[in-house]
């Protein structure tokens, strides 16, 4: 890393130039526009992508200096400071594992890794190689979220007795798509659970604090889908993995929300939803709730008594935590990008040794866990207790 009186330059290497890619860059050149007094300015030093239309993208469009096919050669070079990757599920795990063992900090997608197992070897890689790290958690980061985080901190809501969370899209309703890697077992690992119920768990997980123990049901409703066009096989195939999930959850004591229970659902071919995303959280003082389709909204009610009894929307403002960095005023709202703006932040900041705000190894294990947890109480129908995973940044389970 090259530094000098006003400005940091770190140099970042990508792994792979699809959709989340080029969305991580597009944060990497927002962030010392966003947060010009950390004097931190990413430099896009290299790219690895098995197409040539991805590394095309990456040097004319991006700005990366350089492209190439072999991942390793990002991770072997020596102006690259930190990495973010952003391949296919299956190969998250590998490509953490060499990112630690080469000593490169990275920001890696979720699922890290295909169920508990394989998420552990990557936190066990990054831990002895003692490397930073950040997971795509998005969701963390928007200030209505984090506003509610607060709230419930305070004890504005008293003390937490349920919450009700869904992640639903319709992504996957056509029984006409074809049988993708998200449907092979071998490829994904869990369907819906690792999809989207991920990030549901992570979320309870920020605002709330660790899940102590879960019972859970599971379905796959599309049994079977058309072979991939071009592909040696035909006909119909089988769908190895859930289309949906629902799980009542426990929390530890340790929680800010201890012994409240809660429901999660997660679906992938929900019809009519594209990304049904939110929470509602009661406490014995109040309430919160919030929907990623309205995502610069909280709804929040702090009353029992009184002629304006109910939930009163408030739009996000500058009062709302880093809502103030993207927009000047309520009423004109964040985006999706945003949101990466901020997690790409709290990761470089981490590396240049500021404070470790984001998620990190140890949270993408406890959410891992949760959702081994999961399957394995679908399979016997039976509650299945969890244990606080050291160094997650689970709210107060520190």
């Amino acid at each position: 890393m090259s530094t000098s009186p006003q400005t940091r330059t770190i140099g970042v290497g990508l792994i792979s130039v699809g959709w989340m890619g080029r969305l991580h860059s597009r944060a990497y050149a927002a962030l010392p526009l966003i947060y010009p007094e950390l004097g931190l300015k990413p430099r896009l030093v290299q790219a690895a992508d098995t197409a040539q239309a991805g590394r095309d993208y990456a040097e004319n469009v991006l700005g990366y200096e350089t492209t190439t096919t072999d991942y390793r050669d990002v991770l072997a070079n020596p102006e690259v400071d930190v990495v973010s990757i952003c391949a296919p599920n299956f190969l998250h795990a590998e490509v953490s594992i060499a990112a630690a063992k080469a000593g490169k900090p990275f920001w890696v997608e979720k699922p890290v890794g295909r169920g508990g197992k394989e998420t552990a070897a990557v936190e066990a890689a990054a831990d002895a190689a003692g490397v930073v790290t950040c997971i795509g958690f998005n969701y963390r980061h928007v200030p209505a979220v984090e506003l509610a985080k607060k709230l419930i901190a305070e004890g504005q809501l008293g003390r937490v007795t349920n919450v009700r969370g869904r992640f639903f899209g319709g992504f996957s309703s056509n029984p006409e798509d074809p049988l993708a890697w998200r449907f092979v077992r071998s490829m994904s690992g869990s369907g819906v659970l690792g999809d989207l119920m991920g990030h549901l768990v992570d979320l309870m997980h920020h605002v709330l604090g660790p899940i102590s123990a879960v019972t859970a049901a599971t379905g796959t409703y599309i049994a079977e889908r058309p072979a991939l066009p071009g592909s040696t096989a035909t006909g119909l195939l089988p769908v190895e993995n859930e289309d949906f999930a629902s799980m009542l959850i426990r929390f530890h004591d340790s929680a800010v929300a201890a012994g409240a229970l809660g429901s999660l659902e997660a679906s992938r071919i929900a019809v009519g939803s594209s990304s049904d995303y939110g929470f509602e959280i009661n406490g014995t003082e109040g309430s919160v709730r919030w929907n990623f389709a309205r995502m610069n909204e909280l709804d929040v009610a702090l009353t029992r008594t009184g002629p304006f009894i109910g939930f009163t929307t408030v739009l996000a403002n500058s009062s709302f935590p880093e809502f103030e960095r993207f927009q000047p005023s309520s009423g004109t709202g964040m985006g999706y990008d945003d949101l990466k703006t901020i997690e790409a932040k709290k990761f470089l900041l981490a590396v240049t040794g500021g404070s470790a705000e984001s998620s990190n190894i140890h949270d993408a294990v406890a959410s891992a866990r949760v959702l081994d947890a999961a399957e394995e109480s679908a399979a016997s129908g039976l509650w299945v207790s969890l244990p606080i995973i050291a160094g997650s940044t689970a709210a107060f389970a520190q």
